[in-house]
C-alpha cells in the first residue's frame, strides 16, 4: 500500500468522509500545519520506532515530541530506538521520505497514537507526498486503524516546533 491515490482510494471505499488538501511543499510538521492552515495540535504527525526490533508506527501531535522512554513503558519494551532514514524507504516505497500517513495498518505496522491527539475533532496529516495531506474526523481515523492509545509523547519546546 502506499502512493498518495491508493491512501485516496482505500478511504474512499472506507465511506468515511475525507478532505484532501494540496499545499505548498514542506518538510516539517510545523510548516505542513501553517501550508494547511491548521493549529499544530491538529496535525498528527507518524514517527517509526524499533521496539525490541519490531518497527511501531506512532501518531503524534506536530506541537509534541514522541518520548522514547514512554514508549518503552507503556509496550514494555526494553529497547526503544527511532528508525532510520534507510528503516523508512524500506518500509514506505511509494511515500516520499518523511511523508507517511499515520496508516501504519497499511504497511502491516501497528499503530500506537499519543492520547492528546484524541482531544480534537478533526485530524490532518501527510498523504504520503510533502504537497498533500488529508483531513478527516478523528474517531473514523481511529475506528480505521484500530490504534492503541496511550500517553508517549511530550510538550516539545517552542524552539523546536520550528524544526521538526
Amino acid at each position: 500500500m502506499a502512493k498518495t491515490s491508493d491512501l485516496i482510494n482505500y478511504l474512499q471505499k472506507s465511506g468515511m468522509p475525507f478532505e484532501v488538501i494540496d499545499h505548498e511543499l514542506t518538510f516539517t510538521a510545523h510548516q505542513t500545519a501553517v501550508a494547511t492552515h491548521v493549529p499544530d495540535s491538529e496535525l498528527a504527525k507518524a514517527i517509526i520506532v524499533r521496539v525490541d526490533g519490531k518497527f511501531w508506527m506512532t501518531v503524534s501531535r506536530a506541537d509534541m515530541r514522541v518520548n522514547e522512554s514512554m514508549v518503552k513503558r507503556v509496550l514494555s519494551g526494553k529497547n526503544v530506538h527511532l528508525a532510520h532514514e534507510e528503516d523508512l524507504m524500506t518500509l514506505f516505497p511509494d511515500c516520499q521520505l518523511g511523508a507517511m500517513p499515520p496508516f501504519g495498518n497499511l504497511y502491516g505496522l501497528p499503530v500506537i497514537v499519543d492520547d492528546a491527539l484524541t482531544q480534537d475533532e478533526t485530524v490532518v496529516f501527510n498523504a504520503c507526498s510533502h504537497s498533500k495531506a488529508i483531513r478527516m474526523l478523528f474517531k473514523d481515523f481511529k475506528q480505521l486503524v484500530h490504534p492503541l492509545i496511550a500517553e508517549i509523547a511530550e510538550p516539545r519546546a517552542i524552539e523546536e516546533r520550528f524544526n521538526v
